[in-house]
């Protein structure tokens, strides 16, 4: 199994963005000098909490300053784009990144972002948008003739080339037919994880679900592969997870009460849902019951390293086994713990789930 990262990020509203976009930038380099396979960055236009509307730009700083991690948008929103400006800046990104990017895609958003760009998400299919944009960024890259494409939503117009001048549409990948292509699902059997199937894409269940969700994402992933005769691989299953690892079980707790992770669910996350149903092993307790002690107990990797690591096998074995972890991203106040967590995860806690590889088919 390997690990990795996903960030939305998460900063309180009047935070200093200058310094929240240096420290989400920094976070990126230690993870990368820890061995971290790959790091997703959110993209949100109207929500304080997750403040960095154009993650591609936090990806091409970071690849001059890191190594071998792989980056990815953690997604773009699909309802948030024209598809030939974002296809242009995707292969730009991908020429940057030689080898070392992921395009994160989805098809939700939030309401902000949603009026900012004119989508109307109670009576437009966002998940029709998203096939649509989606469908004509891969149709261009691969085969860009000139003339009108337009959608209910958006329309670009590929112009006939002038030899004389070099004028045609010519930015395509550096990846070849383009970069791996993930998608993000939390709702049971999820739509967007139907396709990811179908397509032989990266699935990403992400953070908020029980495991009795996550459980039908494989499930959703499996169904649309049959549609399509792809052979599905558990080790390209992404699950992400919030992870605190200390010396100590009870140091590992008492750091969560007291710190970043309880505040952003308290302050941001439980405001932010209309319902914590996902997040219940029990469809039918109370959402008042759903609070971080309970979080810790039935959804995230909180404790040592021992106990991180049957956490994480109970995990694997509940859900069928997977390939990466994805550990959310917070700020790392104070930062010396929370890189003190991330190091035990990445030095400790993961070298005992190296047979875990071995197991999965």
């Amino acid at each position: 199994m390997k690990v990795g990262y996903f960030t939305m990020p998460l900063h309180p509203p009047g935070s200093n963005v200058t310094e929240t976009l240096e420290d989400d930038l920094n976070q990126i380099v230690v993870l990368d000098e820890l061995g971290f396979s790959e790091a997703y960055i959110g993209e949100h236009f109207t929500f304080e909490w997750e403040n960095i509307p154009v993650p591609d730009l936090i990806i091409a700083q970071a690849l001059g300053m890191t190594q071998q991690i792989k980056l990815g948008t953690g997604v773009n929103c699909m309802p948030n784009h024209n598809p030939m400006m974002l296809a242009h800046r995707v292969a730009q990104l991908d020429h940057m990144a030689k080898g070392r990017f992921i395009w994160g895609v989805g098809s939700s958003s939030t309401r902000g972002d949603y009026e900012m760009f004119g989508f109307d998400p109670n009576s437009d299919d966002r998940r029709a948008y998203t096939g649509e944009t989606l469908k004509a960024i891969l149709d261009v890259w691969e085969n860009p003739e000139p003339g009108l494409y337009e959608s209910e939503h958006w329309q670009f117009r590929i112009p006939e080339p002038e030899e004389d001048i070099g004028l045609r549409f010519h930015l395509k990948p550096y990846t070849k037919p383009h970069p791996p292509i993930a998608l993000g699902g939390g709702s049971p059997y999820s739509g967007t994880l139907v396709i990811a199937g179908q397509n032989g894409w990266i699935p990403i269940s992400l953070n908020l679900v029980h495991n009795r969700v996550i459980k039908t994402h494989w499930e959703a992933v499996e169904q649309g592969a049959s549609k399509s005769g792809e052979t599905p691989d558990r080790n390209e299953w992404r699950i992400a997870r919030e992870v605190y690892v200390a010396e100590t079980t009870e140091e590992a707790r008492r750091h969560v009460m007291e710190g970043v992770l309880k505040r952003d669910y308290e302050k941001y996350w439980f405001n932010l849902l209309n319902s914590k149903e996902n997040m219940k092993g029990d469809v039918f307790m109370p959402d008042s019951d759903v609070d971080v002690e309970y979080l810790m107990d039935n959804l995230w990797i909180v404790g040592s390293p021992e106990d991180a690591e049957s956490q994480l096998r109970d995990l694997y074995e509940d859900v069928g086994g997977f390939g990466v972890l994805l550990a959310m991203g917070h700020e790392w106040q104070p930062r010396e713990q929370w890189l003190n967590s991330m190091t035990l995860l990445a030095k400790e806690v993961m070298p005992r789930l190296d047979d875990l590889t071995m197991l999965q088919g």
